[in-house]
């Protein structure tokens, strides 16, 4: 079972996922939950992660279509009222057990293409619902067995809202201050009116053909729509290997306190020297 010591988004290095670049959350060591909300909404929102980093859109570098970005819509909205119908707000009572409780569960991962994704719209937002799945999986309330708080929902749900202000702004043309103001969405009208080309430049409306041997079936992808337990993920996973923390260790001697993982495979110095000899 794997342990991680980085709180990174993890790189999924198995087989040619791992040269694909695919990415899964990091649960640190917090494998599971007892609180049915957190295991819900980490599998919904990882599943149509799933689903929207597997579109053909996220191998083009120009802008996403009308198709994926109502696919985003749909996903913010359900989304939020999961939690805005769960949470509960610290002034009210929470619902509690009192002879039995849930029996808790692993975390799922639905890992998705994300280093190597040509597309700078969706690399971003899959890292910020990458880095949403993270909060809610280490989170302390999972720990409660029955409710989950306006505090949490606020924390998760905060990753989320900016990717619909960001696409808001950026691909529709809408004013910050009104695309994130609370209640904000957007409309059929919006929808059909979408057209990039408006205001993007021309060289952000062209792109040369991306490789096509890593367009997967279904079949070749079953396995990772079910959702793999993390607890059956491979032992040695680890961040993407080109960061910035693998740099610093391998260049700088104060990099890492204690650390002996320098490139050259030479220890760093004590930090008491040894007696000298009589």
């Amino acid at each position: 079972m794997p342990i991680t010591n980085s709180d990174a988004i993890l790189h999924y290095n198995v087989g040619l996922f791992g040269e694909a670049g695919y990415a899964v959350p990091n649960w640190s060591n917090d494998i599971g939950s007892l609180n049915p909300t957190i295991i819900d909404w980490t599998q919904l929102v990882g599943r149509n992660l799933f689903h929207i980093m597997h579109h053909e859109d996220v191998d083009l570098r120009i802008p996403p279509s009308r198709n994926t970005l109502e696919r985003i819509h749909k996903l913010y909205l359900r989304a939020a009222s999961i939690l805005a119908g769960r949470a509960v707000p610290p002034g009210e009572r929470n619902m509690e057990v009192h002879h039995v409780r849930p029996a808790g569960e692993v975390f799922r991962v639905f890992p998705v293409p994300y280093f190597n994704v040509r597309n700078p719209f969706l690399k971003r937002w899959a890292e910020l619902v990458l880095l949403s799945l993270s909060e809610a999986m280490q989170h302390t309330e999972n720990r409660k067995e029955m409710e989950v708080s306006t505090a949490f929902a606020g924390l998760v749900g905060q990753y989320l809202k900016r990717i619909y202000s960001n696409m808001a702004i950026e691909l529709f043309g809408k004013d910050r201050t009104a695309a994130t103001a609370d209640g904000f969405l957007l409309t059929e009208a919006d929808f059909a009116a979408y057209n990039p080309a408006s205001f993007f430049t021309a060289t952000e409306m062209i792109d040369t053909v991306p490789r096509l041997d890593r367009v997967l079936t279904e079949d070749r992808l079953e396995l990772l729509a079910e959702g793999i337990p993390v607890t059956q993920l491979p032992a040695d996973i680890g961040p993407w290997p080109i960061n910035l923390s693998n740099f610093y260790t391998k260049t700088r001697s104060d990099a890492t306190i204690g650390s002996s993982a320098s490139s050259g495979g030479v220890a760093p110095a004590p930090i008491i020297p040894p007696a000298p000899a009589p």
